[in-house]
C-alpha cells in the first residue's frame, strides 16, 4: 500500500520527509539527550514528529508550525500513529515572538525551513534558541541544503535555489558561514557539520 493510501484523513504526505527520516534519525540518536524535551520547528506534515518521537521514547517531542493546515496534518498523523511522548502541535511562528513558548527545551530541531522562508525567520529561530535552550549544552539541530564558500554548489542545489527564488525572492539557499555567524551572535557554537544524502547538511550547534 502506498503512503497516499495509508495516510489518515486530514494528513499531508511529504515524499522528502519519508526519504530522509532514517538519515536524520541516525544523527539525532547520536546527539540528542536520552531524556528531555525537544521542540521541532516548522514540523510540516508531521511525519518526522511521529517517526522521531516513536524512535526516541525517552524524549518529550513537541512539534510546531505556523500553518493551520500543517498543524491539522500533525494532529492527524499523531492520532493515527503517535506515541504518548508526542505532544500536540504548537502554533509557533519564528517571526512572531508572541507565539514562542515560555518553557525551556533541551533541544530544538529544524528541518528544511531555513531555505524556504525569509532570512528574518532564521534570525527568529536563533533568537528562540537563545531564549529556550539551556546554557551551556542546549542543542540546535539544522538540516537542509546550504551554500558553502569552500565547496562548489552542486548543480541540483543550484537548480533548487533558482526554483525557490522564482517562487519567492526572499527564499533560497543560505550561506553556511552566515548562519554560523548568526548563531554565534545568539550564544550558539557550531559543533558538527555532516554531509547527508541529496546534497544536504546536518549542522549541530550547542549553547555556550
Amino acid at each position: 500500500m502506498d503512503a497516499q493510501a495509508e495516510r489518515p484523513s486530514g494528513a499531508l504526505v511529504s515524499p522528502a520527509a519519508a526519504r530522509n527520516v532514517e538519515p536524520i534519525l541516525t544523527r539525532l540518536r547520536a546527539h540528542l539527550p536520552r531524556t528531555g524535551r525537544v521542540l521541532e520547528i516548522a514540523a510540516g506534515s508531521g511525519q518526522h514528529a511521529v517517526a522521531f518521537s516513536t524512535a526516541l521514547p525517552g524524549l518529550e517531542w513537541t512539534p510546531s508550525d505556523p500553518s493551520p493546515e500543517a498543524r491539522a496534518s500533525i494532529a492527524a498523523w499523531a492520532a493515527e500513529a503517535g506515541p504518548t511522548n508526542l505532544r500536540p502541535p504548537l502554533a509557533l511562528d519564528c517571526l512572531d515572538q508572541g507565539s514562542w513558548p515560555t518553557q525551556d527545551f533541551d533541544a530544538l530541531v529544524c528541518i528544511n525551513m531555513i531555505h524556504i522562508s525569509p532570512w528574518t525567520a532564521t534570525e527568529g529561530l536563533m533568537g528562540l534558541a537563545e531564549r529556550v535552550l539551556p546554557a551551556p549544552g542546549g542543542l540546535l539541530y539544522l538540516y537542509g541544503p546550504y551554500r558553502e564558500a569552500d565547496r562548489p554548489l552542486a548543480p541540483s542545489n543550484a537548480a533548487f535555489d533558482d526554483s525557490l527564488k522564482a517562487r519567492d525572492p526572499a527564499w533560497g539557499l543560505r550561506d553556511r558561514d552566515e548562519v554560523v555567524a548568526l548563531a554565534r551572535a545568539h550564544g550558539l557554537a557550531l559543533t558538527l557539520r555532516a554531509e547527508m544524502p541529496a546534497q544536504n547538511l546536518s549542522l549541530v550547534f550547542r549553547r555556550v
